[in-house]
């Protein structure tokens, strides 16, 4: 069984989807073992290891929480694994302790050039909207370059890992009516929030979605309404209706909701707004794709992901970012998630050989 292997099975047996402190332990203490780099475990609970130093730092990226299992992913109190087919199958194994484990073995075998840092950061609360990514930035991390390993193969073609240059962001948003009660019979009498939500739902429908192009990689936002709450009774006139608004944010580029205040009574309050990513420099975009294409048969591409990760986080504090892992569309967040045996292994290479490169 090889290094990445035996630790992707170790990492996804411990359940950190409630409480992470076992899985950064274990993170922790494999990196304290295995290598010689000065480890800090921060009060956010990030595992921080830095190697080598000099006037280049290259930080390998992942996360040790997970999203709640499914009933049939628990076994006795631990997560279950399995190993069929060429897959490994459990709660994290794409998302991503799989990657997270490749990154840490290549990590520890990288030989580095005297003028470079190499870093390994496995945050907490990623899947709480970057809490831990959050907060180590706040407290100073700040690599030149990061490899974060979410998901990144059978993009351009199944069973190839790409190379992420771009992805999306997500803004979610309430657009709060305020109207005044009366009684249904007497309609005039009042001010109908639920009416005054849909003058502000139809600004939303005539909004253009944002949309930009990075290094070749068109991305294309979004904006919906999701969900609408308002009225307490059948015959009284509401007083408060409010609307969700989901939106897929592009660097750089936001919709104008904003423009949902001209309608009287109506406020725009954002719930939650994780950053879009774009890779800043074409050379290391490069750098990273030469050696996806060094360590397996396919054609490996520069892609864009649909979804938010940690790297909109640094890459908005000035890291130089790429998104490449083992996971595949679709496998994150399910029942049966998994992740094939052999890209784990690919992606250790390709992390190692990134690493030696920089």
């Amino acid at each position: 069984m090889s290094d990445t292997l035996d630790l992707t099975r170790r990492l996804v047996s411990i359940p950190s989807h409630e409480d992470e402190r076992e899985a950064g332990d274990a993170v922790e203490s494999w990196l304290r073992t295995e290598t010689d780099a000065a480890v800090r475990r921060d009060d956010a609970g990030n595992v921080i290891a830095r190697r080598g130093e000099g006037d280049a730092s290259l930080a390998l990226v992942g996360h040790h929480d997970v999203v709640p299992p499914a009933d049939e992913q628990v076994d006795d109190g631990e997560y279950a694994v399995e190993e069929r087919n060429g897959r490994l199958y459990g709660r994290g194994t794409a998302d991503m302790k799989g990657s997270l484990a490749a990154a840490m073995v290549a990590f520890r075998d990288a030989t580095i050039d005297s003028g470079t840092e190499l870093v390994l950061a496995s945050f907490a609360g990623e899947e709480q909207g970057g809490v831990g990514a959050r907060a180590a930035i706040d407290a100073g991390f700040a690599p030149d370059y990061a490899v974060v390993g979410e998901g990144s193969t059978g993009y351009s073609a199944p069973g190839v890992t790409d190379v992420a240059v771009a992805h999306k962001g997500r803004r979610g948003s309430t657009l709060v009516a305020r109207g005044e009660g009366a009684h249904a019979s007497e309609p005039e009498a009042g001010e109908n929030a639920v009416y005054r939500a849909c003058d502000a739902v139809d600004v939303v429908r005539a909004l253009d979605a944002p949309e930009t192009t990075v290094l070749g990689q068109e991305l294309r936002g979004s904006v919906a309404v999701t969900e609408i709450d308002g009225g307490t009774a059948w015959n009284v006139i509401p007083d408060r209706c409010e609307v969700t608004v989901d939106e897929r944010t592009v660097p750089g580029e936001r919709a104008a909701l904003a423009r949902t205040e001209s309608v009287t009574g109506v406020e725009w309050v954002v719930d939650q707004d994780l950053p879009p990513m774009a890779c800043d420099d074409a050379d290391f975009a490069t750098t990273v794709l030469d050696a996806a294409r060094a360590v397996q048969d396919g054609t490996p591409e520069r892609v864009a992901k649909p979804h938010a990760t940690d790297a909109g986080w640094l890459a908005a504090a000035g890291t130089t970012c790429v998104v490449c892992g083992a996971a595949e569309p679709g496998e994150a967040h399910t029942a049966e998630e998994s992740v094939a045996i052999d890209v784990l292994e690919r992606c250790e290479r390709l992390y190692r050989r990134v690493a030696e490169s920089v």
